[in-house]
């Protein structure tokens, strides 16, 4: 039996790749896998490895499943990106990443 496959449509910036990934998979690991980071500069080693904990894996979704884990529910409420650990691929996506982030999805601010 084969494992079905759906298209993630991954925006970085000004290009655009589109990732053929296993249903179930979490957008995170589809995104490591593609050599493409939801991470910013400080966090791309300092996370929590997808546990849901540090927040640090945001992601614009413009096209995926609704909200379940209680973070994501909050950033749909309060408009900010949701965690790609926590999103699970099961149907097609669309994706855009956050280019200029440093940590939780914002710059920090000039001292």
């Amino acid at each position: 039996m084969s494992e079905r496959m759906w298209s993630v449509r991954v925006e970085t910036g000004e290009s655009v790749q589109v990732l053929e990934v296993v249903e179930g998979t979490t957008l995170r690991e589809a995104l490591l896998d593609a050599g493409l980071s939801p991470y910013g500069v400080l966090t791309r080693k300092a996370n929590c490895g997808g546990r849901g904990l540090c927040a640090t894996c945001g992601v614009w979704l413009e096209q995926g499943p609704e909200p379940v884990h209680w973070h994501d529910r909050a950033a749909a409420r309060y408009g900010y990106p949701r965690l790609s650990c926590q999103v699970r691929v099961e149907g097609p996506m669309a994706v855009r990443l956050i280019t200029d982030k440093v940590m939780w999805g914002k710059l920090l601010p000039s001292l």
